[in-house]
């Protein structure tokens, strides 16, 4: 994905997990708009709350999973320009982890809510236990 390089001037290191990249192979079928969105939101959502500290509502911390490092998040707004008129209330769904000390991003999983409630618990506890 060529749009990296962008990307990586907010992060040091944004990492997208080889099972984030199928979940979002599969719903790039239905939102079209989604590699543009994701970008956006690195930009825009991840900047503000990560760098600059404002909290929009938009990002949310995981803390019942028992893991202390990296921190887990959970997107609940994530504006998708293929759900028109919806907003940031798309009903996709993010995971993704932060290494604050590295100042890097992970992507573990992405989701349409629609599809299913939550995320796969036992998929990030796999990767950070």
């Amino acid at each position: 994905m060529g749009s990296n390089e962008s990307l990586s001037k907010v992060f040091k290191d944004i990492v997208y997990l080889p099972e984030f990249e199928r979940d979002k192979k599969k719903l790039f079928k239905r939102f079209r708009t989604l590699d543009e969105d994701l970008e956006t939101f690195v930009n825009v959502q991840l900047k503000l709350f990560h760098k600059l500290g404002i909290d929009n509502g938009a990002v949310e911390h995981i803390s019942d999973l028992g893991i202390t490092e990296p921190k887990i998040y959970k997107v609940k707004k994530f504006a998708c320009k293929s759900l028109k008129g919806k907003g940031v209330q798309s009903g996709i769904r993010i995971i993704y982890s932060y290494f604050q000390n590295d100042d890097k991003v992970e992507f573990i999983e992405i989701y349409y809510k629609g599809d299913k409630e939550n995320e796969d618990r036992e998929r990030i506890k796999k990767l950070y236990k």
